[in-house]
């Protein structure tokens, strides 16, 4: 695996804010984050965790390209898609999707759910309306809804129901990367469970890789091949789940493991 040449590479990757504060406005600098790097293989899952404000959300957006880097590189399958225009990045937004934390809010309330899902195929020109309508009926069975959902308007399903239609809209474009920002942190505890496990199944079928960002080390441990550990804006740990979970080196990543509540989590992914 390790000899294989990465779906993504993230090289010194930094994005800094400047901010003016004060009666003389002087100018403030936030390195929200800090020169980091990492890889990512096909068909894997790479956790970013940490606490609220470490920089993981800004890194997905910067590997996704909804934010521009102040400086580093991102490569996705070979190409370096750092200073791309937006006319540029267009044919590539079919190679990389996101799953938000609130999927209330990223759908749009006026649309039903075929028209939610295929909306990403009707904006690449994929198929008439009746054939968009057919793979969007598949696309719910596979995220366990069905055609009795095609027609029902977001508010009309439950916090579980709408992450499933999130993820049914990332995966009609096929995909190789998604990113999930806090994708089950707004979800039950049995929810969570549910759409792990959806996420795993569909990594198996379809070699789909995933940059799972979220604040919780036993949620990342059921799902992640790697984990790295975000503070302040640098990974101050990375390595194989299982070792950054049962021998952590940083203090940083041993206080995260030590609120988790009970034992800590142990990597279940193989």
């Amino acid at each position: 695996m390790t000899d294989q040449a990465p779906l993504l590479q993230v090289e010194d990757l930094a994005k800094y804010f400047v901010t003016r504060r004060g009666p003389f406005r002087t100018p403030h600098v936030t390195r929200a984050v800090n020169g980091i790097s990492f890889r990512l293989q096909r068909g894997r899952t790479l956790g970013l965790v940490g606490e609220s404000g470490c920089g993981k959300s800004t890194t997905g957006r910067l590997v996704l390209r909804l934010m521009q880097p102040t400086s580093g590189r991102v490569t996705l399958a070979g190409q370096d898609i750092t200073d791309l225009s937006e006319s540029e990045l267009r044919p590539l937004r079919r190679r990389m999707q996101p799953v938000f934390q609130d999927p209330y809010a990223s759908l749009n309330p006026r649309f039903r759910a075929v028209d939610i899902v295929s909306e990403p195929l009707r904006n690449f020109g994929i198929g008439d309306a009746g054939e968009r309508r057919s793979r969007v009926s598949t696309l719910l069975a596979r995220v366990g809804l069905n055609d009795d959902h095609l027609d029902r308007f977001a508010h009309e399903f439950s916090g579980g129901q709408r992450q499933r239609l999130g993820i049914a809209r990332a995966l009609a474009l096929e995909p190789e990367l998604i990113v999930c920002d806090e994708a089950v942190s707004a979800l039950d505890v049995s929810v969570q469970a549910q759409i792990i496990n959806l996420l795993r199944d569909l990594q198996e079928e379809r070699g789909v890789s995933y940059i799972f960002i979220t604040h919780d080390l036993a949620v990342a441990s059921y799902l992640c091949h790697e984990i790295a550990v975000m503070h302040r804006g640098q990974i101050v740990e990375h390595g194989p789940a299982e070792q950054v979970l049962s021998a952590p080196e940083h203090a940083y990543t041993r206080a995260l493991l030590a609120a988790v509540p009970g034992n800590a989590p142990t990597a279940s992914v193989t």
